[in-house]
């Protein structure tokens, strides 16, 4: 830090930190627009995302937000607790409650502070401060007041600002770019589906994939669960063509031996899931010690290729998500499944089209794993730049 920089803390730096207005919400739309957590949820202002009251005369002058104040998030997520918005312009917007209002002291350029509150933020010091309960986290004023904080006068400040915004302008074109080519590389090989899938070819017959396949799905009940035994498999531990055990719950070995009388899984099957977010098939590689639940299995006989239809369903699950039924949560009956056709080539030539996709996805997950490098290595850089300027060495 430079000698000329004064150490402080932000309570000595800030002409006004509180909460918002305490109002009853309208949930037509109508009123005046109340900024609430989800406005900012993005880490900055948007107006698609507000809260509606009619606020009195005195509420609109006492809470309306003004150019240069800083929204803070101070009850939210653990890993949200912190985040910050700056008001760069003269919103339509009045303060509401669930988000502090930080407003700087006449010696503090508001863009140099918001600046600072974000690079707590992107460092994890609120994290670390903040008191956890179990479904959220919230920093309180006296603990914000207490962070240490440091500046240079006035005018550095406005240089600082002035110099993050140039170097956070370039690194955001930057991330747009590396956006851009990750997701063209992931339309490419979505490309290669359609153009295999809805052409077809010569010899190709078109198939319910209840005739062409045993169709199956898992169980409809909850057994009991308990600490250890057998992992039941539903369609949130189908993710990205593997089956994980994040949040598994385990079932015992009579519900095991049950469950799996009617949907055994057995290597070479596939699982996809019918429910919530339909699709990512999944090939069932290594020997099966689980049942599943909520989840369509498919058996493949000797005469299919399992990729080859893999590759079919990830081609079919816009088409699928689109006709799916249900309001709060999507899903596709097992019926639906079974009717939906498929045109299939004999197996040599599924095992042809199989390679020249393993060959093309190969290339395309090198692409993402490139571009997605690329992206959060620029986000390290704007962390680390950040941390510089507020150690005086930008």
């Amino acid at each position: 830090m430079n000698v000329n920089w004064t150490k402080s803390t932000l309570g000595d730096s800030l002409s006004l930190i509180r909460n918002g207005v305490n109002c009853k919400q309208d949930k037509s739309g109508i009123g005046d627009k109340i900024s609430r957590i989800e406005t900012i949820a993005s880490a900055q202002v948007n107006l698609e995302r507000v809260g509606f009251s009619i606020l009195t005369k005195e509420q609109k002058e006492k809470y309306k937000l003004q150019q240069g104040d800083i929204l803070f998030s101070h009850i939210n997520s653990t890993v949200h607790v912190g985040k910050t918005a700056y008001i760069d312009d003269d919103y339509p917007l009045y303060h509401g409650i669930n988000l502090l209002l930080i407003r700087a002291a006449d010696n503090i350029d508001p863009g140099y502070l918001e600046l600072f509150l974000r690079g707590l933020f992107w460092s994890g010091y609120w994290e670390r401060i903040c008191k956890k309960s179990v479904n959220q986290a919230s920093v309180n004023q006296t603990d914000i007041k207490k962070t240490p904080f440091q500046y240079p006068p006035l005018e550095e400040q406005k240089q600082i600002v002035a110099k993050l915004d140039q170097c956070f302008e370039a690194i955001d074109k930057a991330k747009a770019n590396a956006a851009k080519n990750l997701e063209n590389a992931k339309e490419l090989f979505q490309s290669k589906l359609n153009e295999i899938f809805s052409q077809k070819g010569e010899g190709w017959v078109e198939k319910k994939l209840g005739d062409a396949y045993d169709v199956r799905d898992g169980t409809h009940d909850s057994p009991k669960y308990q600490d250890n035994g057998f992992p039941l498999i539903t369609s949130k531990n189908l993710k990205n063509g593997l089956i994980t055990l994040d949040k598994i719950k385990y079932i015992s070995e009579d519900d095991y031996l049950s469950i799996n009388k009617r949907s055994k899984v057995d290597v070479g099957d596939i699982l996809f899931a019918m429910i919530g977010t339909i699709g990512n098939p999944v090939v069932v590689r290594n020997e099966p010690d689980f049942s599943i639940k909520n989840v369509a299995l498919f058996k493949v006989s000797k005469n299919n290729d399992s990729d080859f239809l893999r590759y079919y369903l990830e081609y079919s699950t816009k088409v699928m998500r689109d006709e799916a039924k249900g309001t709060t949560q999507k899903f596709v009956g097992l019926g639906y499944l079974r009717n939906f056709t498929i045109s299939l080539p004999d197996l040599d030539t599924q095992k042809k089209v199989v390679c020249q996709l393993k060959r093309l996805n190969k290339q395309t997950q090198s692409l993402e794993s490139k571009y997605q490098q690329e992206l959060n290595s620029l986000e390290e850089l704007k962390k680390s730049i950040l941390q510089k300027a507020f150690e005086g060495e930008l």
